[in-house]
């Protein structure tokens, strides 16, 4: 393990909020993690930190994998890859190596391990259809386990490791995959997008995001800032009749899942800034760094935008990205 003092988290967030850490460590494979003598308590587990908004330096310990490329076959079917591996590398060796079903998620920044937390999802699939367990360190009773799918609890952008902050690390995700390329387009975006192969479908998807999405390198974000609300069915037929042109909710069993995106854009916000931050004029759920912006910056835009959206038409909405 890397150990650094009183060092700045500002490479560790795709939003680039330059705060720092008391305390850094880095942890490679094969690392003994039983020297890791913290309390879950004052640890903060920081995956790729693309779903992270800083507003304060952090005077505890983060912690975080290594981008460490490391993965292992088991069968056929069944891959085990390091936690720290950026997400998007793992989906490429898979359709290099003919195994498929991750390319909808192609191009969401973040690592292998932050996906199982987040349950990341895109396209009209999540992270959650492939994963068959994960491998985590325990902080708390400071011994590894593994936990099967149906323990980890995935919901929607939800997981029982992200009910845990600064207890689980998870060290690596197996994934059961398919032999058999068969493209997943319900997704209303992809209609009409090249699906030959995995790899055209992937290439698609990937220039569909982003023409929607800042460049990193351009301007820090945490990409889709808010979760789609959910809804009852009453309150989604009387919205829909006001708004005709608002496009048509997901229904699932929790209810009706709106645009988040279109809420935003609605109530007056898309392309706008205040202060340093600001809505992408390509995508209203991405909030982002315009010019060097602060956590509190990113706090308050996010505020207005959901009082605005409240007041407008009566729905909550809640940050899929974590303030910290």
């Amino acid at each position: 393990m890397k150990v650094y003092e009183n060092i700045s988290l500002k490479p560790y967030n795709t939003f680039g909020i330059d705060v720092k850490a008391r305390r850094l460590v880095v942890v490679e494979p094969g690392d003994d993690l039983v020297t890791l003598t913290l309390s879950h308590s004052e640890t903060l587990i920081l995956g790729g930190g693309s779903n992270m908004v800083f507003t304060k330096d952090y005077e505890g310990t983060v912690i975080t994998l290594s981008n460490t490329f490391h993965l292992s076959p088991l069968t056929s079917h069944l891959v085990t890859v390091w936690g720290g591996m950026e997400m998007d590398d793992l989906i490429q060796w898979t359709l290099d190596h003919g195994l498929y079903g991750l390319e909808n998620l192609s191009a969401i920044p973040g690592t292998v391990g932050a996906s199982a937390v987040q349950n990341v999802g895109a396209y009209g699939a999540e992270a959650k259809d492939f994963i068959e367990s994960v491998e985590v360190y325990d902080l708390m009773e400071r011994r590894q386990c593994t936990f099967c799918n149906a323990d980890c609890q995935f919901a929607y952008r939800d997981s029982l490791f992200k009910h845990h902050p600064g207890r689980y690390l998870i060290l690596r995700v197996t994934y059961r995959l398919s032999k058999k390329f068969v493209p997943n387009l319900s997704y209303k975006a992809l209609e009409g997008l090249p699906h030959a192969t995995a790899q055209q479908l992937r290439e698609a998807i990937t220039e569909v995001r982003w023409s929607k999405l800042p460049r990193p390198e351009e301007h820090g974000s945490a990409g889709s800032f808010f979760k789609n609300p959910v809804v009852d069915e009453s309150t989604y037929l009387c919205l829909k009749a006001e708004y005709p042109d608002m496009p048509d909710a997901h229904r699932s069993d929790n209810g009706y899942k709106l645009s988040a995106g279109w809420l935003i854009d609605k109530a007056g916000w898309k392309g706008r800034t205040q202060g340093r931050a600001g809505v992408w004029p390509k995508n209203a759920l991405v909030l982002y760094n315009a010019d060097g912006c602060s956590g509190d910056e990113v706090r308050a835009l996010a505020a207005a935008i959901q009082q605005d959206v409240k007041q407008k038409f009566g729905v909550a909405l809640d940050p899929e990205a974590i303030i910290i």
